[in-house]
């Protein structure tokens, strides 16, 4: 795994349990987001509020699957989700997060989730 790589999955982790002030701190200035629920471009602030104190995720676990880097400052980052969220819901989703490298560190500039079904962990990996 690249440095840069480690780094990305290190932040990608904060966002599944870190709070509103996180999202404020690494998400650029806007955002494009797809999920099934919600989807289209949203300001670093509408990203952030959208972030609820006592349904963090917990149990995560990250299992990348590649990083591509078409500049030095983008970089694409995928990975499979397995999560619980503090209810006991589960949650398992294939993962793709876009960043942008500014003067103070990365960036998320595109994030997506597509939802696995009970036999997505077969397909995935």
């Amino acid at each position: 795994m690249t440095g840069t790589e480690t780094d990305l999955l290190a932040i990608e982790k904060k966002f599944w349990t870190g709070d509103e002030a996180y999202y404020r701190e690494h998400v650029d200035t806007a955002c494009l987001v797809a999920f099934a629920e919600m989807s289209g471009l949203l300001s670093n602030r509408d990203l952030a509020a959208t972030v609820k104190d006592g349904n963090r995720w917990k149990k995560l676990e990250l299992d990348s699957k590649g990083v591509v880097r078409p500049t030095d400052d983008i970089a694409i980052l995928t990975y499979e989700a397995t999560a619980e969220r503090a209810t006991g819901e589960p949650h398992h989703a294939m993962v793709s997060t876009g960043y942008v490298r500014r003067s103070d560190g990365w960036k998320m500039m595109f994030h997506s989730q597509t939802p696995l079904g009970a036999e997505g962990k077969k397909r995935a990996g």
